[in-house]
């Protein structure tokens, strides 16, 4: 399980810099740095949003960004991981900032 903290504020599952799933996605198969990268579990549809949810400490994060450090057989290994984008629209103008070039 990895430490996330999250900065994307316009996302349906992001609550206190945290995410409320338990698991995300980042995508950036082809990616040679973090710009590269983006966070394929964002979500802007407020109507996606569950009052249920709860920020959640550590989180799974599948990866796809297979020239990075971190990534084991697609799972994020970093003990923390920082998703940025602010005011995000889309998944494309998110970033996983913890990338590293292998």
């Amino acid at each position: 399980m990895t430490d996330l903290c999250c900065n994307v504020t316009s996302c349906v599952h992001n609550s206190e810099h945290c995410c409320c799933k338990t698991a995300i996605q980042v995508d950036g198969q082809e990616a040679k740095d973090k710009s590269c990268t983006c966070c394929g579990s964002f979500d802007k549809d407020q109507a996606a949003r569950n009052a249920t949810e709860t920020p959640q400490l550590q989180l799974s994060v599948d990866c796809d960004a297979t020239n990075c450090v971190y990534n084991e057989n697609r799972m994020c290994r970093a003990e923390h991981i920082d998703i940025s984008g602010g005011s995000a629209q889309n998944s494309e103008s998110t970033l996983c900032a913890t990338f590293r070039t292998r």
